[in-house]
């Protein structure tokens, strides 16, 4: 992990996004936020192809699943807030149950949006988007693991969910390692427990580990990229190995991440799991490590919970 070099996954979407266009099945619709969701690269090189819907981000789904009814491959986005909340009639209807080839790039989901408060901090999406048939979700953690992302769910038929957000976080991949969609990535093979995080905390708990590991406690840490399909096998080959799991997630406890991760256990091995996200309320606003360490959310408090 480099803890030196940051970089938002919202950027890395673009860019590669920019990388792709010369795909002219591509196309990419937002709703008045390039700037921020960073799809303004694409724009600037691929204008032909790039469609500012304004502010209405339900018709840009519905206009999304006429395109891909039409052959094209929409890349929508917008915040998640407007995304999975606002357009989600559209995304059930429209998108989803047609099974349009849509992937809907949402950014500045979690707490992490930070001063933007309560009503821009999407802690809910992942629970909306995992109840949908058809859906697949993902929610990336680097630089690395989102350019490979966007890559492949460009070359995979049906819509996808991908969460993206707005802090710069480490880059945690190189160029070398593996990704697939559905499988998470078990990091070291400490048997004291598992800590299985998605998205900006996954950092968080590599750090949590590198510093547990001075005082003789091995943990290993999960990247669960893919919320769902949800890599069942891997998190009971945790749960048997370790006996103790603990989620993390920047998002709701209710319904995301640990909620996933129970449902499999409590069905395939029962396990006791301690579920670590925002504790049914909304967010604040403040800086965005400010509310992690609000929330609960930092090594410090993944520490905190091993050791209990």
């Amino acid at each position: 992990m480099n803890l030196d070099k940051k970089v938002a996954t919202r950027a890395s979407y673009g860019e590669t996004l920019a990388e792709i266009g010369e795909d002219k099945k591509i196309v990419v619709l937002d709703a008045d936020l390039a700037e921020a969701t960073k799809t303004g690269i694409f724009a600037k090189k691929y204008p032909e192809r790039f469609f500012d819907m304004g502010i209405s981000e339900q018709d840009m789904m519905s206009t999304a699943a006429g395109l891909a009814s039409a052959g094209q491959i929409p890349f929508v986005s917008t915040f998640a807030m407007f995304a999975a909340g606002r357009a989600y009639d559209q995304i059930r209807n429209s998108i989803c149950y047609p099974k349009m080839n849509v992937k809907i790039c949402a950014t500045h989901a979690g707490v992490t949006v930070g001063e933007d408060g309560a009503t821009h901090q999407m802690i809910e999406d992942l629970s909306l988007m995992r109840t949908l048939p058809n859906m697949t979700v993902i929610c990336t953690s680097d630089d690395t693991e989102t350019k490979w992302v966007v890559k492949e769910i460009a070359k995979c038929e049906g819509p996808v969910y991908l969460r993206l957000c707005r802090l710069a976080t480490p880059i945690i991949y190189g160029e070398a390692q593996e990704f697939k969609i559905g499988k998470g990535i078990q990091i070291g093979e400490g048997t004291d427990a598992t800590v299985i995080a998605t998205g900006v905390v996954v950092s968080e708990a590599l750090k949590a580990k590198e510093e547990l590991a001075k005082e003789g406690i091995n943990i290993r840490v999960v990247d669960m990229h893919t919320i769902k399909p949800i890599d069942k096998e891997l998190i009971i080959k945790c749960a048997k190995e370790t006996n103790k799991i603990i989620t993390i997630e920047d998002h709701s406890i209710i319904g995301g991440l640990g909620s996933a991760v129970c449902e499999v256990l409590s069905e395939e091995y029962p396990t006791k799991v301690i579920r670590m996200g925002v504790k049914d309320t909304f967010g604040k606003s403040g800086k965005a490590e400010e509310l992690l360490e609000y929330f609960g959310l930092t090594a410090k408090h993944i520490i905190e919970k091993v050791k209990e």
